[in-house]
């Protein structure tokens, strides 16, 4: 682990460009060696577009792979480079909707999916604005430490326990009145889920965004970043949803996956497909995984 670490603070000295090639080189080599998470993506992408010819399909499994080994390889620059280096890669688009919501004094919440450039985003954007953030410790004590000094990096951020609950997520948005920066698509199993469609299939999907908005009166506006050809990012934000939340958590789930689906058909490479997205079934049904 320590020379992970070592390895990760030289990428931090190095131009973007070598770990572009770098990302291409172990995007490449894990696409074939990481046999059960390419598995897993040619699954979800089969399931979610049936219709699309398989080289379609590998093309953007391969391309999601780079992605990722970028991910990894950034870690570099978001623990040890400049925070100027980080905050002139990300390029805002209408930022103005969460500032003006945050100048009124509303509450928010960032509807946050799980992109690949989502950590390159955040280590610019907590730079200017502070964010509350669940937080699911690591089983290895040294990359615990790592990954929370990090996450601390500006003291600008309020970290919740993902085992401490629903109730310390309440008390920290109206303590803090920061915006709460919520990613809610993954499995997390039946509890406080709901099956709504996620690309046309029955997928279990945490109730969490109008439970939280309901009780904390908050504002839900949507951020998605996308990762450009040269590194850089563009974080978009989208305008707050109206006559949110409704009577129905089922609605609202739906409305939320509509959205995520929606981002994901425009830029399809950079979702996060090697997440098992679809384990839980409903009605006993066989799960997709099985034989992974």
């Amino acid at each position: 682990m320590n020379f992970a670490f070592c390895f990760l603070k030289q990428l931090s000295r190095s131009p973007y460009f070598v770990l572009i090639y770098l990302a291409k080189i172990l995007g490449f080599l894990a696409y074939y060696v990481v046999v059960p998470r390419r598995k897993v993506g040619q699954i979800n992408l089969a399931k979610c577009y049936p219709t699309l010819p398989e080289k379609t399909r590998c093309k953007w499994l391969k391309q999601h792979f780079y992605h990722m080994a970028l991910l990894m390889l950034e870690y570099g620059k978001y623990w040890y480079a400049p925070a100027s280096v980080l905050k002139n890669r990300v390029r805002y688009h209408n930022k103005f909707i969460l500032d003006n919501a945050l100048a009124k004094g509303e509450r928010v919440i960032l509807l946050y999916p799980h992109f690949t450039a989502f950590e390159a985003a955040v280590y610019a954007l907590n730079q200017d604005t502070p964010l509350i953030s669940v937080y699911s410790h690591q089983k290895n004590n040294r990359l615990d430490e790592q990954i929370l000094q990090g996450r601390h990096r500006y003291q600008n951020v309020f970290l919740v326990g993902r085992t401490e609950g629903l109730r310390a997520i309440i008390k920290q948005i109206k303590q803090t009145h920061a915006p709460f920066l919520y990613l809610p698509d993954q499995d997390f199993g039946e509890k406080d889920s709901v099956f709504v469609d996620f690309f046309g299939i029955q997928t279990a999907t945490i109730g969490g965004l109008g439970r939280i908005a309901k009780m904390t009166n908050a504002t839900v506006i949507p951020a998605i970043p996308t990762r450009q050809a040269d590194g850089t990012v563009d974080l978009c934000f989208y305008p707050a949803w109206q006559n949110f939340p409704s009577d129905s958590m089922e609605a609202d789930a739906q409305r939320m996956n509509d959205f995520i689906e929606a981002r994901i058909r425009e830029r399809p490479e950079q979702y996060f497909w090697l997440h098992k997205r679809f384990k839980t079934r409903p009605n006993g049904e066989t799960s997709f995984y099985d034989n992974i």
